[in-house]
């Protein structure tokens, strides 16, 4: 008698229950057959439409970065010396530097007043609202007020990002100060660079470094860190429309350049370091030894050694290494050893 009537009274608590909310589904098959828009790409490659977070330590160069990327748009131009960017309208919210210093660095990337490209599509702000006191209206009227909405950057973030809710951990947080902003950016399809401080100490992956919560990185479409270490500058990108990457870079007077994969840079200055150790060694070396020497892991010192025997860039005897006779950096010119 009870499984009788106990799906009665569940049928009629269903049927009497006041509905406040439903899904709205979108079958697989209409999914598919959407045709969709491209990613828009700003700084293509690196920043797509949507929230990007471009982290570094203090003093690195993050503005100069920002600063590349906003005249690179603005005027249709090439960004960090080998990235060419569609031009569009650009909002530099600038809460930090001030009219004198961004006069100083734009004179300091574009000298010639008569070669200077028309910048007249570059708009700077010195005051903003916080996020949730009216700041994503007020980029709503910039958006309204220009052709063609493309790059906003927020330099720097901290800036317009209200205290912690008390009610909440600082993931939660984050993500909810971040996420009207990541929604409003992709909404319109516009890229907003929101500028960032990472940890002292850093950490073993990027995405941690950022100082907060890893709310920010989570709500973030894409995150760039800007990193130096013994090996030089890189920049590091992982998001959701761009492929993971880690590009090395080189500043000079006020200019980022790329110059390579970060990963193809360190190994050919590795490279560079072995041949000249090995060139002012008077015996062949062992991977081990070499690596303790250099200071090293000895597998990774292994791995490349083997490479470049491959190449014919080092020579190898009963597992020792040494560089060709004919050489010119080879200043023992070690006769009569015949790689095997």
């Amino acid at each position: 008698m009870t499984n009788i009537a106990m799906p009665i009274a569940i049928e009629e608590y269903e049927r009497g229950r006041k509905k406040t909310a439903c899904f709205i589904r979108t079958n697989t098959t209409t999914i598919m057959a959407t045709v969709f828009p491209p990613i828009r790409w700003v700084v293509p490659g690196y920043v797509p439409e949507g929230l990007a977070i471009l982290a570094g330590r203090q003093k690195l160069g993050k503005t100069w970065l920002a600063i590349d990327w906003a005249i690179a748009v603005a005027c249709g131009g090439t960004a960090m010396g080998a990235v060419d960017c569609e031009q569009g309208d650009v909002l530099y919210i600038d809460l930090e530097n001030g009219p004198r210093r961004i006069q100083r660095r734009i004179d300091t990337l574009c000298p010639d007043e008569r070669r200077r490209p028309d910048l007249s599509r570059l708009d700077w702000v010195g005051e903003a609202p916080m996020l949730n006191r009216g700041f994503l209206d007020a980029l709503d009227d910039w958006r309204l007020s220009v052709d063609k909405p493309r790059l906003v950057v927020i330099d720097v973030l901290q800036r317009v990002k209200p205290p912690g809710n008390a009610n909440q951990n600082s993931y939660e947080s984050d993500y909810a100060t971040l996420s009207g902003l990541q929604h409003w950016a992709t909404e319109h399809g516009i890229a907003v660079v929101a500028l960032h401080h990472t940890k002292k100490g850093g950490a073993e992956d990027p995405l941690e470094a950022l100082s907060g919560s890893n709310g920010l990185s989570a709500c973030a479409d894409t995150t760039l860190v800007l990193d130096r270490d013994q090996n030089g500058v890189t920049l590091y990108v992982r998001g959701r429309d761009v492929e993971e990457k880690e590009s090395a870079l080189k500043f000079t007077a006020g200019y980022w350049t790329v110059i390579g994969e970060a990963s193809e840079v360190r190994r050919t200055d590795e490279r560079s370091v072995i041949v000249q150790f090995l060139g002012g060694n008077r015996e062949p070396i062992t991977p081990t030894d070499l690596a303790a020497a250099l200071g090293w892991k000895p597998n990774n010192t292994k791995q490349l050694l083997f490479k470049m025997a491959q190449k014919g860039e080092v020579l190898r005897d009963k597992g020792r290494y040494f560089l060709p006779p004919d050489n010119p950096d080879n200043r023992t010119n070690p006769n009569g050893i015949e790689a095997r």
